[in-house]
């Protein structure tokens, strides 16, 4: 599974519409929907805000690993 099908699939799997999460990442919902369907890249800021809002790694999200490895707390 490549980067563009998790982020699809973690926005459904949390019942959101692209323009939730395009507003999280700042972007309209057009901008949002080029990076699900690749026709946009993702950048190391969207990737990095991608990871707080669902609250997992990069590597989950990237294709390293196929588990859901969640952030570590700051203290």
């Amino acid at each position: 599974m490549n980067y563009a099908e998790r982020i699809r699939a973690l926005r459904e799997d949390k019942d959101l519409r692209q323009i939730d999460v395009a507003t999280v990442l700042k972007k309209s919902q057009q901008g949002y929907a080029h990076l699900e369907n690749e026709e946009a890249r993702l950048s190391v800021e969207d990737l990095r805000a991608l990871c707080e809002f669902y609250n997992v790694s990069a590597d989950y999200i990237l294709g390293f690993i196929d588990n859901p490895v969640p952030l570590p707390r700051k203290k």
